[in-house]
């Protein structure tokens, strides 16, 4: 079983398509880093696993972003995951959360999926209303109405890893259709267990699902935990601030603390880094001005 992986499958007579992920070391990068309530836990494994199938359909550099916001306990829910198969998550929650569905989780919510080609400023946003008692459901719902494409996953996360499938029908082609596939193929999925989408192996699934189909299998992609974060990025924050807000917080507190939220890296910016900061802003055939 390869670990922290995207295995994509086609079915060579109909129009579908499959994909499996498996995450382990990229899981417990994130547990690693946040203490979060056991709910709040399991529904951020499951988007990170839905974010990397569904960042297989991307067909340019770039990342997807998905995002669930409500009212209910979980206020805040944000995953990315790049082309290059990279991925982080975070989530803003109460301190203690009781174990409920998505709409006890999440309350009335919206859920929002992003693409950000890399080389664009452009920005493709969908944003549908948070249904189902799942996320595999809301994700079902979201692709079947902003993309009209029939799609069905299944997620499963416990301590150690975190696994998902994925189904999807295809706009129809010019190949030779197989009319009952689409049926066959969503009650042959719908068999598979939690504990086979944690236990076992891409090439088990497949064949343990689809052994009597013809089925073309990719090479696999490998996945990783790694977060965008840099002190240049936080620097540039700090920037926009603008020097007063700066010197005022320095003066305050004596040192600038700021955390990532993704993966809980603090950088520090004491009264020298802050003139540096400021001075390094400055162009050298800029006007000067004193105080």
């Amino acid at each position: 079983m390869m670990k922290d992986s995207l295995q994509r499958f086609l079915f060579e007579n109909a129009d579908i398509r499959g994909d499996i992920v498996h995450l382990d070391a990229t899981w417990q990068a994130v547990l690693e880093r946040h203490n979060y309530p056991r709910p709040v836990r399991d529904l951020l494994g499951e988007m990170m696993v839905a974010a990397v199938l569904l960042s297989s359909t991307l067909k340019y550099k770039g990342r997807l972003i998905i995002q669930i916001q409500g009212d209910g306990p979980i206020s805040l829910m944000v995953v990315e995951c790049t082309s290059d198969r990279t991925l982080r998550g975070v989530a803003h929650s109460q301190p203690v959360v009781e174990a409920a569905n998505l709409q006890g989780l999440v309350g009335a919510g919206r859920l929002a999926i992003t693409l950000e080609p890399e080389h664009s400023k452009e920005r493709y946003q969908s944003i549908v209303e948070l249904t189902g008692e799942t996320l595999a459901d809301a994700l079902d719902n979201y692709l079947e109405v902003s993309e009209q494409l029939a799609t069905h996953l299944w997620l499963s996360v416990d301590d150690n890893r975190a696994g998902g499938l994925l189904v999807q029908k295809l706009p129809d082609t010019d190949k030779q259709h197989d009319k009952d596939a689409w049926n066959r193929v969503e009650q042959l999925a719908s068999t598979i267990t939690s504990s086979e989408l944690l236990n076992l192996g891409a090439d088990e699934i497949i064949h343990r699902l689809f052994h009597e189909e013809d089925i073309r299998v990719f090479e696999s992609d490998p996945v990783c935990f790694r977060c965008t974060c840099s002190r240049d990025r936080v620097s540039n924050m700090l920037k926009t601030l603008g020097r007063k807000e700066v010197e005022s917080i320095i003066e305050d507190e004596g040192l600038i603390q700021v955390a990532c939220e993704f993966c809980n890296h603090k950088y520090e910016f004491d009264t020298v880094d802050c003139e540096q900061l400021f001075i390094a802003s400055i162009s050298p055939d800029s006007p000067t001005t004193r105080q």
